[in-house]
């Protein structure tokens, strides 16, 4: 028998997992708690048992987000068989494919209120921590070095997701540019 306790688990799992859904489908507009309580097959009001707004909402959906990609992190860094300047560039690589695939997601993790999720908080510190591992096995000054390279990044997803950064204007890719910049680090 399901206790309480683990079945408002999986209804909080089931919602912010329709949430998440909804928000790569169509961007923040199209989660609402009543199109998220829908998706996730539950009551109309056990949404707002779980979270009192969407903005809340949003931001378990962000600290999802960035919990994944700490775990891809986690994994890079256990992975002593690569060298580290591949194992910096399939870290940002990573961070590009999330913003390339899932630009809403993406842009929420880094748009998110982080006062009203501490959850969210923890996940996103955790993250940068782990990438300033990363960076610190080719840097002696990581902070500096990792600030520009994540900077990078969200500049080359930007310009990407734009249409703003294509090779017939620029002559490269934003793959090429992670290249490059790894390359003058490493």
């Amino acid at each position: 028998m399901v206790s309480r306790v683990e079945s408002a688990a999986a209804t909080r799992r089931a919602l912010v997992d329709a949430a998440t859904e909804l928000l790569d489908e169509g961007g923040p507009e199209a989660v609402t708690l009543r199109a998220v309580g829908a998706r996730a097959g539950v009551s109309r009001g056990a949404p707002y048992g779980h979270f009192p707004d969407k903005e809340h909402l949003l931001g378990a959906v962000a600290e999802e987000s960035w919990t994944i990609i700490g775990d891809g992190l986690d994994k890079l860094i256990a992975d002593r068989s690569l060298p580290p300047a591949e194992r910096l560039e399939r870290a940002l690589t990573g961070l590009m494919e999330v913003g390339r695939r899932r630009p809403h997601a993406y842009a929420l993790m880094f748009a998110a209120p982080v006062d009203q999720n501490p959850g969210a908080v923890e996940a996103v510190s955790r993250t940068h921590d782990q990438f300033l591992t990363i960076v610190a096995e080719l840097a002696d000054d990581p902070g500096p070095i990792g600030a520009l390279l994540m900077t990078s990044v969200h500049g080359i997803v930007a310009m990407e997701n734009s249409g703003h950064l294509t090779p017939e204007k620029w002559n490269t890719t934003g793959d090429a540019l992670l290249k490059l910049l790894i390359a003058r680090i490493a």
